[in-house]
């Protein structure tokens, strides 16, 4: 793997960014920001190709990650997209970059997607790998389709409000899409033959 190294450090914001960059300093600028729980060095393959190709190539690190450092203590340290879409701008001000191709996923791709929605004149193109990824706060809690809450249960689902209401409206349906059992009206629990699992892992959770 290649080492995206020498590292610069730039004040920007409330942060001191430590960022590779490589390329010509007069080539159209890119910056590629990487996601949880990854650093730059997602980007060790593709930086040097584009800088190659005559891309001015910014790789930083996000705030919380390697070298870079919050400039004061008392500075919150959240991870809320509207703070690391002002990161990245105030990065692109640091660096006198007025516009230039956004790349990222997971919380870079969010940064990205942030300046391109509030600054769309800082934006000369967007490539977000979660698709266009800002987080909708006023539906957070609205459940989505059993079919998409599927994917998302290990992660959160099952223990937040927004779970809860989807088990409310579409307890069957999550029921049969993930092979547990569903509850019956009169509170009693209705599973699958449990001749297919061993006893000891047969178990009712009142969750459900």
């Amino acid at each position: 793997m290649n080492s995206l190294q020498p590292l610069r450090t730039l004040e920007a914001g409330v942060l001191a960014v430590a960022f590779h960059e490589s390329g010509p300093a007069d080539g159209p600028p890119v910056f590629l920001m990487h996601g949880f729980p990854y650093d730059i060095h997602a980007y060790a393959e593709v930086a040097p190709a584009l800088a190659q190709a005559g891309c001015r190539v910014i790789v930083p690190y996000l705030r919380g990650y390697g070298p870079t450092r919050f400039l004061q203590a008392s500075t919150p340290r959240s991870g809320e997209q509207a703070a690391l879409g002002a990161d990245l701008l105030a990065l692109m001000d640091a660096l006198a970059v007025p516009r230039a191709v956004l790349a990222g996923y997971d919380w870079g791709g969010r940064a990205c997607c942030v300046v391109a929605a509030l600054w769309p004149q800082r934006c000369a193109g967007l490539v977000s790998y979660n698709n266009y990824n800002i987080f909708d706060h006023a539906r957070a809690m609205e459940p989505d389709t059993p079919g998409s809450e599927r994917q998302l249960w290990y992660q959160y689902y099952f223990h937040s409000e927004r779970g809860r209401e989807g088990l409310r409206r579409h307890r069957r349906d999550l029921a049969r899409l993930s092979g547990r059992p569903g509850r019956r009206a009169g509170g009693s629990t209705t599973r699958r033959s449990s001749a297919r699992r061993p006893p000891s892992t047969t178990r009712t959770s009142s969750t459900w």
